[in-house]
């Protein structure tokens, strides 16, 4: 009796000697890419970027930008609150075409992102305030330039003359300096004005503290060996203008030291009626972290809001702005511009935060970690990374525009004050 040999093999799968016609469409080398460019265009999202910022930017710069305030949680709890959530998209849509255009404080903005104040940002990297200006005007999207920047308001203004250019104030003691300010940001044609109010002294920033960070850097021992290797930025920043508070006389000292002799503890909502009355644009207030200051911003005539714990960088263990937001939305979504800060990392950061009620989002270290990683072109390459996964999350959700999101597409997981799925169901369909 024959035995049966079992089931006959396929013939793609019969072993052969690979024919020179079947290997040469697989050896196609890509001529291998060297320089920074090639690094950036490598880079596929801002945790990317981060790390090439690293690599290139001494540690007390890099410090100031990637750390926060005392054992860094509020930051920490911001970044993990975005994690802590769940999409709820819906199919069978059609999503060929989205639209990331967004209105903010009366004008439209090219994506739901601009781009927060940051201080000091020409230690970061020399080109600074101008690259990150410029790559906001060529977006199409806001820019805020800092009371603490290290380019001035007219500066900007002519590096950026076709941008949507925001000044941030700090109130000082002295109401003359802060006046001035408010003249300058009118005159060089900023449209907002964006104060903030959650700095009545300096946080205690530890990271800065034990790299004994100065403005400007101080070549000391641990600097110089720190610059053996990362010459680059030390060559751009001993070769370029020095250092210095563009929008205030120069000073030598520890940031703390700067925002404890300057800014004045005493501010009430008496002064933002000041502010209201002499600032004849948009007045924005930003550092809110509660539903009652909220509210009470916006009886003082703010025009928008930024929900913000200042990037964890003042009170540890402050309030998480994406927690809050729901409830501030619910309530005076409609009568002010609802925008939010800290923690955003990824355009599908910002997506949730527009589904659960804010209007417009900031983005600071993401931006940074593009400066640092290669100046204007590393700015640029945020923006974009942010875009492009920004417009990916809204095809995936099935939205085709920004204003079509509403809360049912988000929903906060454990960890959040009111959290529980307010409508019991999936998204319909």
């Amino acid at each position: 009796m024959q035995q049966s040999s079992g089931p006959a093999v396929p013939p793609a799968l019969r072993r052969r000697v690979p024919k020179v016609a079947d290997l040469a469409p697989l050896m196609q080398f890509k001529r291998p890419e060297f320089g920074n460019a090639a690094r950036l265009r490598r880079a596929n999202t801002i945790w990317d970027l981060r790390d090439l910022a690293k690599r290139r930017t001494p540690t007390a710069p890099f410090d100031y930008t990637d750390g926060a305030a005392e054992a860094e949680i509020s930051l920490g709890r911001a970044r993990d609150a975005f994690l802590d959530l769940e999409f709820r998209p819906g199919i069978l849509r059609d999503v060929r075409t989205v639209s990331t255009v967004t209105p903010v404080l009366g004008r439209d903005s090219a994506l739901p992102f601009g781009i927060a104040p940051t201080g000091f940002t020409r230690m970061m990297q020399s080109e600074g305030e101008y690259a990150g200006s410029q790559a906001a005007a060529a977006a199409g999207i806001p820019y805020t330039l800092s009371t603490m920047g290290t380019a001035s308001i007219e500066d900007v203004a002519q590096a950026a003359p076709d941008g949507r250019n925001w000044f941030q104030l700090y109130l000082w003691t002295d109401r003359d300096r802060s006046m001035e300010l408010i003249g300058r940001a009118a005159a060089a044609g900023n449209d907002t004005l964006m104060v903030t109010v959650d700095t009545a002294v300096a946080g205690a920033r530890l990271r800065d503290v034990r790299n004994g960070m100065t403005i400007p850097p101080a070549l000391t021992l641990k600097t110089v060996l720190d610059a053996s290797y990362r010459p680059a930025w030390w060559f751009d920043f001993l070769t370029r203008e020095p250092l210095s508070f563009a929008s205030l006389s120069r000073y030598s000292g520890t940031v703390a030291d700067l925002i404890n002799s300057m800014f004045d503890p005493t501010l009430t909502f008496d002064d933002l009626d000041w502010l209201r009355g002499v600032w004849k644009g948009k007045l924005v207030v930003k550092g809110i972290q509660t539903l009652d200051d909220a509210r009470k911003a916006v009886d003082h005539g703010a025009d928008g809001i930024v929900l913000s714990n200042h990037g964890g960088r003042q009170l540890d263990r402050a309030p998480v702005p994406l927690h809050l937001l729901p409830r501030v939305a619910a309530e005076l979504k409609g009568r002010t511009d609802i925008i939010l800060d800290t923690g955003i990392m990824s355009g599908g950061d910002i997506v949730a935060a527009l589904a659960l009620g804010a209007d417009f989002t900031l983005i600071g270290r993401a931006y940074l970690y593009g400066l640092m990683a290669g100046g204007r072109a590393g700015v640029d390459r945020t923006i974009e990374i942010l875009g492009t996964q920004t417009a990916r999350t809204l095809q995936l959700l099935g939205v085709n525009r920004i204003g079509d999101l509403t809360p049912d597409h988000v929903r906060l997981l454990g960890g959040a004050p009111d959290s529980a799925d307010r409508s019991g169901s999936a998204l319909p369909l």
